[in-house]
């Protein structure tokens, strides 16, 4: 079952987070989940009473692009890869997006995460550019 996350199910988001390295505080995540208004979704795939997966989307309109979807972030617990969950959470992003009027969806992934671009190619996704993800602190 494919639903949207609910502010209780921070400790989960997190835990997975914390499998790709990310630590993100659950009340961090909690505070998101309350705050992300009508541009930004968060799906939590369950099975039985687990969380099992997540993804979040939102949308942006970009001055040279217009406007799109963009996967935030997506993560399948790793004792359940490849069995199908990665596959639903995307397609409830992308009908999110569809409904939103977005003409396509943007996604970044770490140039390390091979078996992760093999996953976006198989539903569709291309690489367009290699290009530095910069950042500074304020």
């Amino acid at each position: 079952m494919i639903r949207a996350a609910q502010p209780n199910d921070a400790v989960a988001i997190a835990a997975l987070m914390r499998q790709l390295g990310y630590d993100v505080p659950e009340a961090a995540i909690a505070g998101r989940l309350q705050r992300r208004g009508e541009r930004r979704e968060v799906f939590v795939a369950v099975r039985g009473e687990r969380v099992a997966g997540w993804i979040a989307v939102c949308t942006d309109e970009p001055f040279v692009e217009g406007l799109s979807a963009q996967i935030e972030g997506l993560v399948v617990d790793e004792t359940t890869r490849s069995s199908g969950i990665g596959a639903e959470l995307l397609a409830a992003a992308e009908a999110w997006a569809r409904e939103r009027g977005c003409p396509f969806m943007r996604l970044q992934s770490n140039v390390v995460r091979e078996r992760a671009h093999v996953f976006y190619r198989r539903y569709g996704y291309e690489a367009i550019k290699r290009q530095y993800h910069l950042r500074k602190s304020l």
